[in-house]
């Protein structure tokens, strides 16, 4: 018998018996507060559900080294008819993961795309003020964003807004960059971070709160797939072109540098893959 015709029919059977099952009704899990002083991680989000998407090493932080996270809210969506109940989404979903939420204005940011950068420096330079506001006010340890060719247009006008804050701070303010993938492949990512299951299948559940997305699109059941391949991927752009890729499931691929002296600077060296039984933070000290 061949073992890949079951394997094969599982999965497919799994995806669509996922279709079926609850969406955002679970209990909130109990999570220790932040201790004060606590490092701070923004995950700046083109959307809402970015933050269950690429929150793996920010949720390791929290859930292993008590680091505090907010996700900053850039956007809740283009569609106006949907945007409060996007948030009151993200806020369950936030919730549920034991983020704090940092929102802007009743309705999020609007039009940011690299387009709009281009063509109304004015409104631009209003948004830029709103990120670099929130940086200044949290004075995070990290912060998350989209490389700069994510693909989808919010998501590399997120990348460009956040670089135009820290450049608007200077150098008088430092943090760590974690750049993010998800629409479009970063080609230069250093960092390959193992997801335990169990925090891969909280990441999933929290997604499910996004009732209205996943109902349209499923996407909460791939997630896991995605993770997959980012370690198929991610064993080789970070570990070296030929390097066979570490022997755990799930991952997140990301590039990690270093806004210091009002520049962007290397952390490290080559590539580096933390997996679930390495200390999340020791990179980043």
């Amino acid at each position: 018998m061949n073992p890949y015709v079951a394997f094969v029919s599982q999965h497919a059977r799994s995806l669509q018996d996922g279709k079926a099952w609850p969406l955002g009704d679970f209990p909130i899990p109990e999570r220790p507060a932040p201790a004060p002083g606590a490092p701070a991680v923004l995950i700046f989000s083109p959307h809402p559900d970015d933050e269950c998407i690429v929150g793996g090493l920010p949720l390791r932080l929290q859930v292993e080294k008590g680091w505090q996270v907010v996700n900053v809210a850039v956007t809740q969506g283009s569609k106006r008819d949907r945007q409060e109940a996007r948030l009151a989404e993200l806020r369950a979903a936030c919730h549920y993961l034991g983020f704090g939420l940092e929102t802007i204005g009743e309705r999020g940011l609007e039009k940011v795309t690299p387009q709009a950068r281009l063509l109304d420096p004015a409104a631009w330079a209003g948004k830029v003020q709103a990120i670099a506001e929130i940086l200044r006010r949290h004075q995070p340890r990290m912060i998350l964003f989209p490389h700069a060719h994510d693909w989808n247009g919010s998501h590399m006008g997120v990348h460009w807004l956040v670089m135009d804050a820290l450049a608007l701070l200077g150098g008088g303010f430092s943090t760590l960059l974690l750049e993010t993938e998800f629409w479009g492949q970063n080609y230069q990512p250093n960092l390959l971070v193992e997801i335990p299951g169990g925090l891969v299948a909280e990441l999933v559940t929290a997604l499910t709160f996004h009732v209205g997305e996943v109902r349209r699109n499923p996407y909460h059941l791939t997630l896991p797939s995605w993770m997959t391949n980012n370690v198929r991927l991610g064993g080789e752009t970070v570990g070296g072109q030929g390097a066979a890729p570490p022997d755990f499931p799930f991952g997140t691929v990301y590039r990690l540098r270093r806004w210091t002296g009002g520049a962007v600077a290397d952390v490290f060296q080559g590539g580096r893959v933390v997996t679930a039984a390495d200390d999340p933070s020791a990179l980043l000290s």
